[in-house]
């Protein structure tokens, strides 16, 4: 055993160190591995490899249920369970102690190849008088397939199943095309009851160019209404051959959406090898893809002409090199986790975590991760003000959900 006044000393040491450690972490990005792509420059300082902030909260993690089927999204229900949405075309209910009930009933076929399958759900603004749920999934069609929106009214039972009724397909993403990669999609309710879906360009190199068509619904953000119709005040209403139904274009898959603070869209987008993106859609923007990405081709190569900016088209607000593989988002407000305030939970496939972004404004002033050495393919904040991850291991075909909360001290 040390002496005492060794042990005071080396504790006031410590004491001593601690805010350096701090300061040094504090200015010190989280990523730290090479860009794929060196040579390219961000456009403005902060727009990638932010810092991490100085306190980042002590997690435990808990898993809540283990070896579902492959899940892609998950929504909490009124009374606390969540519903969640697999890969393969099924709906579930799964209770706060992890109770899986059977497959809801009335869920349409779904195209389950590659990266399609069922997709994300949203519940209706009035769900708790109107039972509505909406839900986006790759739909099988005459000639391929493509990103649609269904609303239907759910009704679940005592034993955490249920069924779906008055099920309506409310819109289609078109051009159909037969390729199973790219769907997108996310769906968010705005506060004045608009519904964005975002939706992927297919990835082929006959359909990327079309994320840059208007005439086009391929690597899109819509705004619609209720029953899949375009809202009159959207940008494109009266441009002759544009999609009415359009809010902003130039995506390439965007499979992260939530609303900020304010109500605000903002969105992160797959990459190619590099060149994620948090945007924050505004009407009628172009947001660049395939024209100018600050990612490369999977081959090394460059995509078209290699640039990273181009007259007529908008800068992410922030980007990754390499990439994290972003998957569901939610904006942080609750009491559990008041490092978090404000912040964007993103899931990260590749990075295997929680990624979490603090903003300052519309700048993105500092970056964190929180590992959980699985896929996370959607994160939801609770009723509980906990975070839920939902992770994925396509190789098994199985999903767990995991709850994050703050450590004890």
């Amino acid at each position: 055993m040390r002496p005492l006044q060794t042990l005071l000393a080396s504790t006031a040491l410590c004491a001593a160190f601690l805010p350096a450690l701090a300061l040094a972490q504090e200015n010190t990005p989280v990523e730290t591995k090479a860009p794929n792509a060196p040579s390219q420059q961000p456009a403005f300082d902060g727009q990638t490899r932010a810092p991490q902030p100085a306190e980042t909260p002590e997690i435990e993690t808990t898993v809540i249920a283990a070896d579902l089927p492959q899940l892609w999204a998950m929504e909490f229900l009124p009374d606390g369970r969540m519903l969640v949405t697999t890969k393969a075309g099924a709906m579930h209910i799964v209770t706060p102690e992890g109770e899986v009930g059977e497959a809801i009933s009335g869920v349409p076929a779904v195209d389950t190849r590659g990266q399609g399958g069922l997709l994300d759900v949203a519940l209706a603004p009035d769900y708790e008088n109107s039972g509505k749920i909406f839900f986006s999934f790759a739909e099988p069609r005459e000639g391929g397939n493509g990103t649609s929106v269904a609303s239907a009214v759910l009704t679940p039972n005592d034993q955490n199943s249920g069924a779906l009724s008055d099920v309506s397909v409310i819109f289609q993403q078109m051009p159909t095309y037969d390729g199973n990669k790219h769907f997108g999609s996310r769906l968010v309710f705005a506060p004045d009851g608009a519904l964005f879906v975002t939706v992927g360009e297919r990835s082929d190199v006959e359909t990327r160019n079309q994320a840059q068509d208007v005439s086009s619904g391929l690597g899109k953000v819509f705004r619609i209404d209720v029953n899949g119709d375009a809202l009159p005040d959207n940008p494109f209403v009266s441009t002759a051959d544009a999609l009415p139904e359009i809010w902003s274009f130039g995506h390439r898959n965007m499979q992260s959406a939530a609303l900020d603070g304010d109500g605000r869209l903002w969105t992160v987008e797959h990459g190619p090898k590099g060149g994620d993106e948090l945007n924050r859609p505004e009407p009628g923007v172009n947001y660049g893809w395939p024209e100018v990405t600050y990612g490369i081709d999977y081959s090394g190569a460059p995509i078209g002409d290699g640039i990273t900016a181009m007259e007529g088209t908008t800068q992410p607000v922030y980007y990754w090199d390499p990439v994290i593989a972003p998957s569901g988002m939610a904006f942080y407000e609750g009491d559990e986790f008041p490092e978090w305030q404000g912040a964007f939970l993103i899931g990260g496939l590749v990075s295997q975590g929680v990624v979490v972004v603090h903003l300052d404004g519309n700048s993105v002033a500092f970056e964190e991760r929180v590992p959980l050495q699985a896929r996370i393919r959607d994160v939801k904040v609770g009723p509980d003000d906990a975070v839920y991850a939902v992770t994925e291991n396509p190789n098994g075909g199985t999903s767990s959900i995991i709850r994050l909360s703050k450590a004890d001290a």
